[in-house]
């Protein structure tokens, strides 16, 4: 039977939301979706807008949203009876309007958060997108400056390193629409320095049964690439969709990090 989840990890991105929902998943009285960001709340029952999302990869990334409804419920459709289902969107913090689609639709779900150092997590957010050859500014400062430009551009919500960050106006915001008792807000230190016990907060918290012992994998997390001519032309190669190269290069890279 369709129905809406009835748990999100809500965000903030780079904050250990990956791993969070990867413990997750590994319960059997869960059931989280795959793929882990669907989007869905992010959108108004259309397909992401074009103009905005001009920014490098983002035509590619547009494809990967899961707008439709009956797409959206169905992600859920192996589902075991009585499992609980959830899915993990770190955007949807940062985004009014999912505030809003959420309490509309799940009116009794709950929302767990994760939260971050800002700074450090905009250093994670600049890294893991200049790594992956996404963000055209090899310089951390100078890609934080271009921050209002890129936005009044078009560029997709990933590039916005400090918004991403203002947790409170997004925190007070989410409680504008969701009851205080149904958000969990856990740090990220937390959960890298005591994993167990933050994965079983979570479990207490969706009222599941705790597990003997919780799998947390590691930090989702890119080696920094030196700023190197080859960088720059595999980086060019991959924002103007050169596929064969793009998949090349990440290939390369999951070599050299298996060694």
């Amino acid at each position: 039977m369709s129905r809406w989840p009835d748990f999100f990890i809500a965000g903030a991105p780079k904050a250990g939301t990956s791993a969070l929902h990867a413990a997750l998943a590994g319960h059997p009285a869960l059931h989280l979706s795959n793929p882990k960001e669907p989007k869905f709340f992010l959108c108004d029952g259309t397909p992401p807008r074009r103009e905005d999302h001009r920014g490098p990869g983002d035509a590619h990334s547009r494809q990967e949203w899961v707008w439709r409804e009956s797409d959206y419920l169905d992600l859920w459709r192996d589902a075991p009876p009585g499992a609980l289902r959830g899915e993990s969107t770190p955007f949807y913090l940062a985004e009014p309007e999912a505030h809003r689609r959420i309490a509309e639709v799940a009116p009794d779900a709950k929302i767990v958060v994760m939260l971050r150092d800002p700074v450090d997590r905009a250093y994670s957010n600049w890294m893991h997108l200049w790594s992956d050859g996404l963000e055209p500014i090899g310089d951390f400062m100078e890609a934080i400056e271009a921050e209002d430009e890129r936005r009044a551009d078009g560029w997709a919500p990933m590039w916005r390193y400090r918004g991403l960050g203002r947790y409170g106006e997004q925190l007070e915001h989410l409680l504008g629409h969701v009851d205080r008792d149904r958000v969990l807000v856990l740090r990220y230190r937390a959960l890298v320095d005591e994993p167990e016990q933050t994965i079983a907060s979570v479990l207490r918290f969706l009222d599941v049964p705790p597990l003997a012992r919780h799998m947390v994998p590691l930090d989702n997390t890119r080696p920094f690439r030196p700023d190197t001519f080859r960088t720059r032309t595999i980086a060019r190669a991959i924002r103007g969709g050169d596929e064969i190269i793009a998949v090349q290069e990440l290939e390369r890279q999951r070599r050299a990090t298996n060694r």
